[in-house]
């Protein structure tokens, strides 16, 4: 082996490692002119890149902020606060509360609100839908930072546009419709989906449960829900409010006069055909009260088997007309009791 010592032994060292030098900076340089004729997009950014990189950048910002964009029912697009303070929901109040949320303001008809919500809702203004929403002038002295309708009804003739110029508003076609699914969204607008996902998951063991012991109680049964009020006498069927509560999620089964109907306009003449084994009746904002004389003081009525045999109940309109889970719970415990009887 060729040992070299001494300074010319360190000068050609010098040498090669330079030379070594070259050779590499030279490949390096080869590779990356290959790489980058490969990969022409890396040399200069195109329309596409620019335009990823603006969405990008303003997810970002809008992720920062908290603001979310969402479409509602009506498909508007409005841009929401990350976790709204200051809401206004005329009837969804009984969904508010069950999310931990009081709003700015109560729907009412006349001065009859949600009686049933007036122990958690009593410090609140109501604000009187009976000749319509509220002009947005009276809203604006809410100062709400969130308006939620919970149906497309009252977001015609001009309302949603004057609204919207005071909050972001999201409008329901029908809220009431699907309670459950309305909830969720609700959970989403709020910035409280885990309380909604708690709150149905409750709600849903809470009605197992009560199917079990009816199912134990009461097999088989029929109910027929009454429902008397100013305008006249109905039969409310299984996907209309308190039905929807008894037939869809409790599975007891209805007249068989509202197989097809939401709700049937019921007369002495139809009365005889009502085929039950409960009766609920329900006196709709204490309105009903002749009619109901009326109705229940006749010889038919008092020939009807469930009339003769004691099964007849009248229960709170306060909340079986109500809409949400803190009515449907109510009302599911109306249900077990009066038909353990």
């Amino acid at each position: 082996m060729l040992k070299v010592t001494g300074w010319r032994g360190s000068s050609f060292k010098k040498h090669v490692s330079f030379l070594l030098c070259i050779a590499l900076a030279g490949s390096m340089l080869t590779a990356c002119g290959t790489e980058s004729a490969k990969n022409p997009s890396e040399q200069q950014p195109t329309s596409e890149t620019v335009a990823e990189a603006s969405i990008s950048e303003e997810n970002g910002q809008q992720a920062a902020s908290g603001e979310r964009t969402i479409k509602d029912d009506l498909g508007h697009e409005i841009q929401l606060p990350e976790q709204p303070q200051r809401v206004f929901a005329p009837y969804l109040e009984d969904s508010l509360l069950k999310l931990g949320v009081k709003p700015v303001a109560q729907w009412s008809n006349g001065n009859l609100g949600h009686d049933y919500l007036q122990g958690e809702l009593g410090d609140v203004p109501k604000l009187d839908f009976s000749g319509g929403p509220p002009s947005s002038e009276v809203l604006l002295s809410y100062n709400p930072d969130l308006i939620i309708l919970h149906t497309a009804n009252y977001a015609g003739d001009g309302v949603y546009e004057n609204y919207s110029k005071i909050a972001p508003t999201y409008v329901f076609n029908n809220a009431a419709g699907d309670v459950e699914k309305s909830l969720e969204i609700l959970g989403e607008l709020l910035g409280k989906t885990e309380e909604a996902k708690q709150a149905l998951e409750s709600y849903q063991q809470k009605a197992n449960e009560a199917k079990a012991a009816i199912e134990k109680n009461a097999p088989g049964k029929k109910v027929a829900i009454i429902r008397f009020a100013s305008k006249g006498v109905s039969l409310m069927g299984g996907n209309y409010f308190c039905g929807y509560v008894v037939n869809q999620h409790l599975g007891v089964e209805m007249s068989k006069l509202t197989e097809n109907e939401n709700s049937l306009n019921l007369s002495l003449e139809i009365l005889p055909e009502l085929d039950a084994d409960y009766i609920f009746v329900i006196n709709a904002y204490g309105q009903g009260t002749e009619r109901m004389k009326e109705m229940t003081e006749s010889t038919i009525w008092k020939s009807i088997p469930a009339v003769q045999q004691g099964h007849v109940h009248e229960v709170s309109d306060e909340y079986w007309l109500g809409s949400g889970l803190i009515a449907y719970e109510k009302i599911i415990d109306d249900t077990v009791k009066l038909m353990a009887e």
